[in-house]
């Protein structure tokens, strides 16, 4: 596999202020969209850490809610979690789900999609799990644009360091999820854009938290005090912030939504 596939989430206390309120603000909106039933029995794929999984639970009343995740360390802290009902998680991939046929009511991914090898196989295992008439939906940032920190993302790239994207990214776009969910033989195919924003208390903070991203922590720890103090200073040029200021952020998700047939 070669470095640009390198993304790992491993540290579920970090991914919770990294990228899990991120995850929580975009995930409201998307459960808005999807408006499922309550009672109903849910397949969290990719859950990490379970910060959708604890927006499942708050917001839609289900019956039942299986995690799944590749990570230990982040099922670790996920079944640590008390905001995830009675939510149980497990170890597995998205390419080869540990649910039975048929065995739930719905399906989602939360910000998976592109970290996906093979995002079509990745939709059928999905579609292969749900019963027939439920639902099977995602989001995921429009990469790389979208992405909540694409601001570093550009400061890295200028300054002629590697820019990390994930394994399949291009299955981000609203047009290819949408052609997704088509080509896996889902009915009532929808997708929609959302947007969402964060406002950090100060530059200093949204830059602490920049740093703890599951590439750039890893990166920093091999970049000199001094690449480091400059893509600081052209993040804070290229955001426009000012000190002691609070820093707004916009990011963009795209999702999509689908009925098993029959």
């Amino acid at each position: 596999m070669s470095e640009q596939h390198q993304i790992r989430f491993e540290d579920g206390a970090s991914y919770e202020t990294y990228m899990g309120v991120w995850s929580r603000k975009v995930g409201g909106q998307f459960l808005d969209w999807l408006n499922p039933a309550p009672g109903l029995s849910w397949l969290d794929v990719g859950a990490g850490n379970g910060a959708f999984t604890a927006l499942l639970a708050d917001r839609v009343k289900p019956a039942s809610i299986l995690g799944v995740d590749p990570s230990p360390a982040q099922l670790d802290y996920a079944r640590k979690r008390t905001d995830v009902g009675a939510a149980r998680f497990v170890q597995g991939h998205a390419m080869e789900l540990p649910a039975n046929d048929a065995s739930a009511d719905a399906a989602v991914m939360a910000l998976v999609i592109a970290f996906v090898p093979d995002p079509a196989k990745g939709v059928a295992e999905m579609v292969r799990a749900v019963k027939p008439g439920g639902h099977v939906s995602a989001y995921m940032w429009d990469w790389p644009e979208g992405f909540p920190f694409y601001s570093l993302e550009q400061v890295i790239a200028a300054r002629g360091l590697p820019v990390v994207a994930p394994p399949s990214a291009d299955a981000s776009r609203l047009q290819a999820m949408h052609a997704l969910w088509q080509g896996a033989g889902l009915a009532n195919v929808e997708s929609r854009v959302i947007t969402v924003e964060r406002t950090f208390p100060d530059f200093d903070r949204f830059w602490a938290i920049a740093l703890t991203g599951p590439r750039m922590s890893a990166q920093a720890a091999q970049l000199s005090p001094e690449i480091l103090a400059t893509l600081r200073a052209g993040l804070k040029t290229l955001l426009g912030a000012e000190d002691a200021k609070p820093v707004t952020l916009k990011a963009t998700a795209n999702a999509v939504k689908g009925l098993v047939p029959g």
